[in-house]
């Protein structure tokens, strides 16, 4: 259910965010060589972090957009409906047992 002031509309912003990543990962790159080559080691470590954690931050939005259009969709595919909030109760685990043993939950034993 819909519950912000969100647009029906939106989007997710992985492109814009592979985009930025890459930026960071030249800047960081671009840090590291600079600093390690003027001795300034605190400075290359701080960059090294940002690089890897601008790496792995690219290697979960490429995960993320090769999901298929659930997670990522394009321009050409209409965004969900939203739950109007309908009233209906979704099943949850075990739901099964719960109806089999008359409300009780746990696995049903068989016997009356």
């Amino acid at each position: 259910m819909r519950t912000g002031s969100e647009p029906a509309t939106a989007r997710s912003p992985l492109r814009m965010r592979r985009w930025l990543s890459l930026w960071g990962i030249l800047w960081a790159l671009f840090g590291l060589v600079a600093f390690s080559l003027t001795g300034r080691p605190g400075w290359a470590a701080a960059c090294a972090v940002v690089l890897l954690l601008a790496i792995l931050d690219l290697c979960v939005i490429t995960y993320r957009m090769r999901q298929g259009p659930h997670y990522q969709p394009g321009r050409d595919i209409p965004p969900y409906e939203p739950d109007h909030g309908d009233g209906r109760p979704r099943p949850g685990p075990g739901a099964d047992d719960r109806e089999r043993n008359g409300g009780r939950a746990g696995p049903s034993s068989g016997r009356p």
